[in-house]
């Protein structure tokens, strides 16, 4: 088995997995049903194709900057314009994650071909949230998920300088990056989230249950030292 990694940056990212009618919140990382349903874009697939082998790739993620939860108000009017709604949805701000998903290396090659240049465009939860910069990280041949993401050797923490100068500056050293892969059903402190897709069909969306673990990994904060500008305001005037 091989690891293809994603790097999911954008301004606003939302990934839901219980959100009804006019309040629509977000998970604090991607979801499977969320990734999965941008994979299949970027494949050219329509909401009623199969996606069974994109079910079976094993799903994890790696929290490197943590988003800060942010509320907007969206206002819809009825088509006689008699009646407006309000709906409060929830994103992440200025969050970037690291997904794994490990499988076959041959459809793990399709779908990281289809990220870089996908049929459909590519949003991180919403069709708001575009990604910003390059999506795919690349395949980890013979790489399980869990050591992908782990071992920062084998794939680096990809935080902006700024976000790890306010982790120093705030004395959180080391920093820990959070990671949420796929579970068993008897693995210890497993919980559930409703994120597993099984139709993405716009007459009949079906979502299941899924067993997750938390995990958390130490990492140290290493940030390169300021170099002083040089700067000499009579040098203009030696001859």
């Amino acid at each position: 088995m091989s690891t293809l990694l994603l790097r999911l940056a954008a301004p606003l990212q939302a990934w839901g997995s219980s959100s009804k009618f006019n309040k629509r919140m977000t998970e604090r990382e991607p979801t499977k049903s969320g990734v999965i349903g941008m994979i299949a874009a970027a494949l050219g697939r329509s909401r009623t194709d199969d996606i069974s082998d994109l079910q079976s790739l094993k799903f994890g993620v790696r929290i490197d900057q943590e988003g800060q939860l942010i509320k907007d108000f969206h206002t819809a009017h009825t088509f006689d314009n008699k009646q407006a709604f309000i709906s409060s949805r929830y994103y992440l701000a200025d969050a970037l994650f690291v997904v794994g998903l490990e499988g076959e290396e041959d459809l793990l090659q399709k779908i990281d071909q289809a990220v870089k240049n996908p049929v459909f465009p590519l949003y991180l939860g919403r069709r708001a949230c575009p990604p910003v910069g390059p999506v795919s990280l690349g395949i980890k041949e013979g790489v399980c998920l869990l050591d992908a993401l782990k071992d920062l050797a084998v794939t680096p923490w990809q935080a902006a300088d700024w976000y790890k100068k306010q982790l120093q500056k705030n004395k959180q050293h080391p920093a820990y990056l959070e990671i949420v892969s796929d579970a068993g059903t008897d693995d210890i402190g497993a919980y559930t989230i409703r994120d597993y897709p099984v139709s993405f069909n716009q007459e009949h969306r079906k979502y299941a249950f899924r067993n997750v673990l938390s995990d958390l990994n130490a990492v140290p904060l290493s940030i390169p030292a300021e170099q002083p500008t040089a700067h000499d305001p009579l040098a203009e005037l030696e001859v």
